[in-house]
């Protein structure tokens, strides 16, 4: 099972970003996504996660501001970021649990990581 993540880049502060994790391969069902994200000297955070009965868990930070769209049939799920703050500049990761098939072994893989920069 891989993860592809996409979207990060360079904003303004007040601005928006949406990233985007594609989970593909032996896909017997995905019971969580998450997107964590690092920023310089700091340890890494979850930002944002939801369970594939769509239970949504945010980091007090973002609450307001980032919500976690998903796309069950693309096995995708999204980081809307709304009103970036310097804060928020980090390397975002995305992670999901999955079941495999064809025995339901589960992995739990990283996607690659991306660069947010909020700045003027």
């Amino acid at each position: 099972v891989q993860l592809q993540a996409s979207g990060g880049g360079l904003v303004q502060p007040g601005g928006s970003l949406r990233l985007s994790c594609a989970a593909s391969g032996s896909i017997l069902s995905i019971n969580s996504m998450g997107w964590y994200r690092q920023a310089p000297g700091k340890q890494r955070e979850l930002v944002a996660s939801i369970t594939n009965a769509g239970f949504i868990n945010y980091v007090d930070s973002v609450k307001g501001r980032f919500t976690i769209p998903r796309d069950i049939a693309k096995n995708t799920v999204y980081l809307q970021m709304n009103s970036l703050n310097a804060e928020d500049t980090a390397v975002y990761c995305c992670n999901a649990k999955v079941l495999t098939r064809p025995y339901g072994n589960i992995v739990n893989p990283w996607g690659q990581g991306t660069q947010v920069t909020v700045s003027s």
